[in-house]
């Protein structure tokens, strides 16, 4: 009889936290519905990775504090994660690059000093149906380093630097071995690493002068 009730006290507290993860789930979504509505419209143009966190630290903070409401007070936070972790997953993410992401978010959900990050604390703060994800995203639209020009300038150039240098050394490597002969290969791979470095460093120093002419914006001076 005792093993009984003790079964039966167990499948409650289960039922009871899964529906607790459901609620969440279904909350989560309907954030984020009406949410990305709204910043689809705004057409930002952040790189991918820094949207795709803002938006998912500033969930965590909405269904923290949607879970405390569900009798979930000591564990809304953890509640939080795997909302994020099962809408993820249900998305079509593998498991193990859900688990990187999740542990990504917990990382960059706290600052140095413990307290929680801006997208968290935006998150927690808002309500259903406002506008507070446009508005915590307005605040990085003049910060260059998440920009999605500078992201686009950063994959060209990393493209241009690795293939062009392979291609420089490879053809500096052929032409060596085809035409001056008698060179030992450790001299005709230095060649080619010589050829390589001589190709990158401008390219790399005409992206810094594109980065700081043609992207960087400049401060404008406080309104008195």
């Amino acid at each position: 009889m005792d093993e009984t009730i003790i079964d039966s006290e167990n499948e409650t507290k289960t039922d009871t936290s899964g529906s607790i993860d459901e609620a969440c789930v279904k909350y989560g979504r309907e954030v984020m519905d009406t949410q990305l509505a709204v910043i689809k419209n705004k057409g930002y143009d952040f790189a991918p990775q820094f949207q795709e966190m803002t938006i998912h630290l500033y969930l965590l903070g909405a269904v923290w504090r949607f879970a405390e409401g569900l009798d979930a007070h000591k564990n809304a936070r953890e509640h939080a994660f795997t909302t994020i972790h099962s809408m993820l997953i249900n998305d079509g993410m593998h498991e193990k690059n859900v688990h990187k992401r999740i542990e990504f978010l917990r990382k960059m959900s706290r600052l140095e000093d413990g307290s929680n990050a801006e997208a968290v604390e935006a998150g927690y703060r808002s309500k259903p149906g406002d506008n507070s994800l446009a508005g915590l995203l307005d605040l990085y639209i003049d910060e260059v380093r998440v920009s999605g020009a500078f992201w686009r300038l950063y994959e060209r150039l990393k493209k241009t630097i690795l293939y062009g240098g392979l291609g420089i050394a490879f053809i500096v490597i052929w032409f060596v071995t085809l035409f001056l002969p008698g060179n030992s290969a450790i001299s005709i791979l230095a060649a080619g690493l010589l050829a390589a470095t001589i190709f990158v460093i401008p390219v790399f120093l005409i992206g810094l002068l594109i980065y700081r002419f043609k992207i960087k914006k400049p401060r404008q001076s406080p309104t008195p």
